[in-house]
C-alpha cells in the first residue's frame, strides 16, 4: 500500500441520501451464517469498514483470483499475480443482507469506477471485484450495479468485476484487523479512517451496538 495514497473521491463524495437501497434484496433461502468475498483496493481499509456493521460476524483479509502458490503479500504486491486484495465477510443474513453489504461496499468502502487502482494504489491487485459464491449472489450484485448505473450514482461507469469465487486465501497474520491495531499509521489515518468516519456518520443505524459513533478506529 502507498502511504501517500489520495482518497478515492467519487465514492467518498456520495451522501447516503443520494444512494439507493438495493431494489433486489431477496430473503435468504436458508438460515445460518453466510459468506461474502469482496475486493476494493487495500484490504486494510475495506476490512475496517465492514468490521463496524451489525450482523457481521467476522472479517478476514486475504487474496482471491489467483492460485495458492502466489497467495502471499510479496507476490500479490508485485502486481504480477491474478490475485486481488480481498476480504471474506461472515455475516448473519437475518441481521444484515448480502444486498446491504453491497450498498456499503459501493457507498463507503471504495471507489468502484476506478480500474485496477484505488487512488495512488495501482495494479490489478487493487481492482474492484465481487467474488460471488452462488447464482443468487451474482444476481443480486448484477442487479445492484445496473441500478446504480441507471441512477447515475457515480460520475463514471462502475468497473466492478463479477467473478465466481474459486478460493479465498487468508493473508498473513499481521494484516488481520490492521487498521484498528495501527490507527496512527499514515496510510490508515489518511485512507481507512475517513471511510470509517463516513460509515459512522451516514450508516449509524447499521452499526454494532459496541461500535463507536465518533472518534478514532476501534
Amino acid at each position: 500500500m502507498n502511504e501517500t495514497c489520495d482518497l478515492p473521491g467519487a465514492a467518498l463524495a456520495i451522501e447516503r441520501s443520494q444512494f439507493p437501497d438495493p431494489a433486489f434484496d431477496p430473503a435468504p433461502a436458508t438460515s445460518g451464517e453466510q459468506l461474502a468475498v469482496l475486493a476494493g483496493g487495500c484490504f486494510w481499509c475495506v476490512e475496517a469498514v465492514f468490521r463496524e456493521l451489525d450482523g457481521v460476524l467476522g472479517v478476514t483479509s486475504g487474496y482471491s483470483g489467483g492460485n495458492a502458490a502466489s497467495a502471499n503479500y510479496e507476490a500479490v504486491c508485485s502486481g504480477r499475480t491474478d490475485h486481488a486484495e480481498a476480504i471474506s465477510i461472515r455475516f448473519d443474513p437475518a441481521r444484515i443482507s448480502y444486498a446491504k453489504l453491497l450498498k456499503v461496499f459501493f457507498a463507503v468502502a471504495h471507489d468502484p469506477t476506478q480500474v485496477d487502482r484505488q487512488g495512488a494504489d495501482r495494479g490489478r491487485q487493487y481492482r474492484s471485484a465481487i467474488f460471488y459464491i452462488d447464482e443468487t449472489q451474482r444476481a443480486i450484485a448484477a442487479a445492484y450495479i445496473r441500478q446504480l448505473d441507471e441512477a447515475k450514482a457515480f460520475s463514471a461507469p462502475i468497473a466492478t468485476q463479477l467473478v465466481p469465487l474459486e478460493a479465498f486465501h487468508q493473508a498473513e497474520a499481521y494484516h488481520q484487523n490492521y487498521a484498528a491495531q495501527h490507527p496512527a499509521q499514515p496510510y490508515i489515518a489518511a485512507v481507512a479512517a475517513p471511510k470509517v468516519a463516513k460509515l459512522r456518520k451516514q450508516f449509524g443505524d447499521w452499526l454494532r451496538s459496541d461500535s463507536p459513533r465518533d472518534g478514532g478506529l476501534a
